[in-house]
């Protein structure tokens, strides 16, 4: 399997060195060069024998990903086109934010494509293809690392795919990206932003690492929310509250939710009582999302007024919102839209 070898912790890879006649000290320079500096070819790996280099190139082959596309928005974030080695391709965000950029935060995809076919995503137009990998997932992670030369701070499980139809690869990937070993992200810097999958909810809440949760909510109107997200219409929102409540009184930890602002469908008082309601009981923040243009897409973005309104609403009643500033919105900021838009283009690896 490609890139088995990556998924091994220190007594497998001391098992391995063994079998090839290495001594075991070995094992401990691979798990270096593997998890700790993310090496993408056996090249790198100048402390191992070169003979043993080749046997492991030969046996336990490193497929990396490959950037197809790579675009810089005037303000710093970039945006990549990833394909894997069977050419399937994800996007991948990377967003430097704080006053002197101190943190990066990364966007990464968990699925090929995606089955949820939100009628304001333009990755839902395409649909699934497969799943990724733990190490696809990180993969993302160790090429914006290598293209901006610094450390990635904050992980969103945010990128294509619905993360929770994914779970167990997912935090696998979680658990690699906090792990002091590899990348060191604090897991209260890691979030996985959900559609709304109950199952997947409830099984977060039972996990031990301190992992944060967003909710893709976009309208507390069951009829509406069902037409803007289709494929969580047998998940009502009755029994997403309760499962928000069970994570919250579990976890003590607050939910943060995600509301695309769409102009005339919802963003009016009726959908306003419903957030405040909706957002009754529960230890949470509304995030305000401003909505990407895309091209065919019947939506378009809210006004600023209706934001500010929305904002000063939910703070009276002591619910803290904030709006979202737009990043990326001049190369393709939507997720899914500058795939959609490659043709024809060259590769190019970092």
């Amino acid at each position: 399997m490609m890139n088995e070898i990556k998924t091994y912790n220190l007594s497998q890879l001391e098992d391995l060195t063994s079998r090839y006649g290495q001594p075991k000290f070995r094992a401990k320079q691979l798990y270096e060069w593997l998890v700790g500096k993310h090496a993408i070819s056996y090249d790198e790996m100048t402390n191992l024998p070169k003979d043993f280099r080749a046997q492991l190139a030969q046996d336990y082959p490193l497929a990396t990903c490959e950037v197809i596309d790579r675009q810089v928005s005037k303000d710093g974030t970039r945006k990549y086109v990833v394909c894997f080695h069977d050419g399937c391709m994800v996007e991948t965000v990377a967003m430097p934010t704080g006053e002197n950029d101190e943190r990066l935060t990364v966007c990464f995809s968990t699925q090929v494509g995606c089955a949820m076919e939100c009628a304001f995503c333009a990755t839902g137009r395409e649909g699934f293809c497969r799943n990724l990998t733990a190490n696809e997932m990180t993969e993302q992670v160790s090429l914006v690392e290598r293209d901006f030369g610094r450390r990635v701070t904050n992980l969103v499980a945010m990128g294509q795919g619905e993360p929770f139809l994914n779970y167990d690869a997912l935090i696998e990937a979680l658990r690699m990206a906090n792990s002091a070993d590899s990348f060191n992200i604090g897991a209260r810097h890691i979030t996985v932003s959900t559609c709304g999958i109950i199952p997947g909810i409830d099984q977060l809440a039972e996990e031990p690492e301190q992992f944060t949760l967003a909710i893709s909510l976009h309208s507390a109107i069951q009829e509406k929310r069902d037409q803007l997200m289709p494929r969580v219409s047998h998940q009502p929102l009755p029994s997403l509250k309760k499962s928000l409540k069970h994570y919250v009184e579990k976890t003590n930890r607050r939910v943060s939710f995600e509301y695309l602002l769409i102009k005339g469908v919802n963003d009016g008082e009726e959908d306003l009582q419903a957030l405040l309601d909706f957002c009754d009981g529960l230890l949470c923040h509304v995030n305000l999302l401003p909505m990407n243009k895309i091209a065919g897409s019947p939506f378009q973005p809210s006004p600023r007024y209706i934001a500010d309104h929305w904002i000063s609403t939910l703070g009276k009643h002591h619910i803290e919102a904030t709006m979202r500033r737009s990043r990326g919105s001049d190369i393709a900021g939507a997720c899914g839209q500058l795939k959609n838009s490659l043709q024809n283009v060259s590769r190019e690896t970092i």
